[in-house]
């Protein structure tokens, strides 16, 4: 069974090296899961994550011209956490009010954005300090 880049499978490790690891596939090909391809986080060492003979999922990212996989078990990963984001914790609910008209809530929101990005403009300018070196020179 050829596999295209984006197909999902499960496999075992043969072999792990400082670069990577090998994966055999239920086909029988093997591939190289790189070590920015193991884990979210940075990786030294891919035995901390890996064991050989361990079964893992990967994502084939590439097949080059002689055929080679290129293998991912992060991608599955943050695959499998894509979830919808909840609203931020400051989102006031009860501010939602149905009797408003449209253009009544769309006032509310400009001011509100407003009040928001003014608030910023002041933290930043405040951060900035005075310039320092753009004092205008008199001679």
């Amino acid at each position: 069974m050829p596999f295209e880049v984006g197909s999902v499978v499960e496999g075992k490790v043969v072999s792990i090296t400082k670069f990577g690891a090998f994966i055999q596939l239920p086909d029988g090909n093997t591939g190289l899961v790189h070590i920015s391809e193991v884990a979210e986080q940075y990786v030294t060492n891919v035995s901390d994550y890996l064991k050989e003979n361990q079964v893992v999922k990967v994502k084939v990212i590439a097949i080059d011209s002689k055929g080679k996989l290129s293998l991912s078990i992060k991608k599955v990963i943050e695959e499998k956490t894509n979830f919808p984001k909840p609203p931020p914790e400051n989102f006031e609910w009860s501010e939602r009010n149905e009797n408003m008209s449209f253009e009544d809530r769309l006032a509310k929101f400009k001011k509100d954005s407003e009040e928001k990005i003014s608030t910023l403009k002041k933290s930043f300018e405040s951060k900035r300090g005075s310039g320092g070196y753009r004092k205008s020179v008199q001679f």
